[in-house]
């Protein structure tokens, strides 16, 4: 037989690097660090592209009005009636929203968790504005409840009303645009909050006695409350930018003209870009104000093991 000649062999790596590599890494795990951290990667570049940085650019271009100096723009805001009335119109809007979306979805999703026939065409019946968007939404209801729509039609051939109902192009056609588009977010999260309730619960409620509202106000709604609190802010962020509903179905030079109106006006129409800014830092202000306040009551209510969970 003939022999090979074995080539050069690489130098077996040094004991003491492979150790130290690996109490490195147990160190890294111990404190929350490993490499799958690094699927977060893409995202927070994303985060610091699409938002950090617009977000600071904006802030730093409202120090810069042209004139009044470096508050200048925030004191042209607060000084103009028309604009600083905008605030009241955007909290009009918003906040009934948010409560008319999570009140309707808690009864709701109560009823959706027990089992019957017809239940998955109820969801997606439910859940369906989701794919039609803000502005499909809005061109609905100018089909359906504007002047000439079905709903006032049927009005007169039923003989209900002698003259079109105004819903449209005023504060009632904005406040049915957020609750269409709205509501199925706010049901989907009530909905997973009452699914980490566990119905043992308010069987144990049952066998001591208590009806049905017993249960639901002392059982089921202290352990569902962090859950109301946290979709009422994520609705209530939906709902405070309105824009495009305000702009389509409301009236944006009266009762609908709203922080996000004023500031896309300055900004794109006057081309004041300072001004625009200073509009968006203030409603970006006024909702985390909200946002704040909601958080810190959320705090004091029950957090246990079944609470806030979905």
């Amino acid at each position: 037989m003939t022999a090979v000649a074995a080539g050069p062999q690489a130098p077996a790596p040094d004991p003491g690097t492979v150790r130290g590599r690996v109490a490195l890494t147990h160190q890294l795990a111990e404190r929350g660090v490993d490499r799958v951290l690094l699927l977060a990667v893409p995202g927070v570049l994303a985060l610091v592209a699409l938002f950090c940085y617009p977000f600071l650019y904006g802030l730093q271009l409202s120090f810069q009005p042209a004139h009044g100096g470096v508050l200048g723009a925030y004191k042209a805001f607060f000084s103009d009636p028309f604009a600083r009335k905008s605030i009241w119109q955007t909290f009009a809007l918003a906040i009934p929203a948010s409560l008319i979306n999570v009140g309707a979805s808690v009864p709701i999703s109560y009823r959706m968790r027990r089992e019957f026939r017809g239940k998955r065409l109820l969801l997606a019946v439910l859940v369906v504005p989701i794919t039609l968007g803000t502005v499909l939404t809005a061109e609905g209801i100018l089909e359906f409840y504007g002047p000439a729509g079905w709903f006032n039609r049927t009005l007169h051939l039923l003989g209900l009303s002698s003259s079109p109902v105004k819903l449209t192009m005023n504060y009632t056609g904005v406040l049915l645009s957020l609750v269409i588009s709205g509501f199925p977010f706010a049901y989907l999260l009530i909905h997973s909050y009452l699914s980490g309730i566990h119905p043992s619960m308010e069987k144990a409620a049952a066998t001591l006695g208590a009806d049905w509202w017993r249960r639901f106000r002392y059982v089921t709604l202290p352990l569902l409350a962090p859950g109301l609190m946290t979709t009422f802010c994520l609705t209530f962020v939906m709902t405070f930018a309105v824009f495009p509903s305000a702009l389509m179905v409301g009236d944006p030079d009266g009762s609908t003209h709203v922080i996000s109106i004023e500031a896309y006006e300055a900004a794109l129409q006057r081309f004041d870009y300072a001004q625009g800014c200073a509009d968006a830092m203030i409603m970006t202000a006024l909702m985390l104000a909200v946002i704040v306040a909601v958080t810190a009551l959320r705090s004091r209510l029950y957090t246990g093991a079944t609470g806030g969970k979905g």
